[in-house]
């Protein structure tokens, strides 16, 4: 509901009992985390959730501090195998149509990539004006444009870029890597350096001519 302005982030209750305003601990970063505002949400109606058991998912209302992946705990701390997700495949970047409304697309832009909509890759050479957006299907991109321009008031252009295969890098490996042709190193928001390749053919390439380079593959990356 565009009225209400909120965000929900949903969790799945995988142990003992979820019961609300209980206070639960953040595993990633060690803080606590209140649970007043839960719900449960069925379409567009949403009514609150006093207890849960596992296997329900319940709607924390502006969790903004949880991300894909993120576990919470009550006692004694759990820890869970790190989702994963597959490399991609398509890449565009992404501009604002109206400068006048940067904050808004520089806001939207955030909680698109905190939401796994898309992952969002920065680079000096591109600046934080045009952000490119890496995913696995062509629709994502559909799915990104109209919320920027009914969610945020920031409509957007999408130029779609060529490469086609991306592979992760580090450090000490990127500057090699970006100064080969046709490779584009960025930065994904969670750090990780990511090198883009027009096809596996130049990857494989680089790799034969530069051993010593840190070139991984990213089918089932791992998000924690």
């Amino acid at each position: 509901d565009a009225a209400h302005r909120d965000r929900l982030a949903y969790i799945r209750i995988c142990s003992g009992v979820f019961e609300r305003g209980m206070v639960v601990t953040h595993a990633t970063t060690g803080r606590p985390f209140a649970t007043k505002y839960a719900q449960h949400v069925f379409g567009r109606e949403r009514e609150s959730v006093d207890t849960a058991y596992p296997g329900d998912v319940v709607g924390l209302v502006n969790a903004n501090a949880l991300h894909v992946g993120n576990t919470l705990y009550a006692g004694t701390k759990v820890t869970f195998p790190p989702l994963t997700t597959f490399a991609p495949e398509h890449f565009a970047v992404m501009r604002g149509k109206d400068t006048a409304k940067f904050k808004q697309f520089r806001r939207g832009v955030g909680q698109l990539g905190s939401e796994g909509v898309a992952q969002v890759l920065r680079s000096d050479r591109r600046g934080d004006q045009a952000p490119v957006l890496a995913v696995v299907g062509p629709m994502q991109f559909e799915v990104a444009a109209h919320r920027m321009a009914q969610e945020f008031g920031a409509p957007v252009e999408l130029d779609h870029l060529p490469y086609q295969v991306a592979v992760r890098t580090d450090a000490a490996s990127a500057p090699a890597v970006a100064a080969a042709r046709g490779v584009e190193v960025f930065e994904r928001e969670d750090g990780e350096l990511l090198a883009l390749f027009m096809d596996k053919w130049d990857l494989r390439s680089l790799q034969q001519r530069s051993p010593e380079l840190t070139l991984e593959p990213m089918v089932a990356a791992q998000l924690s």
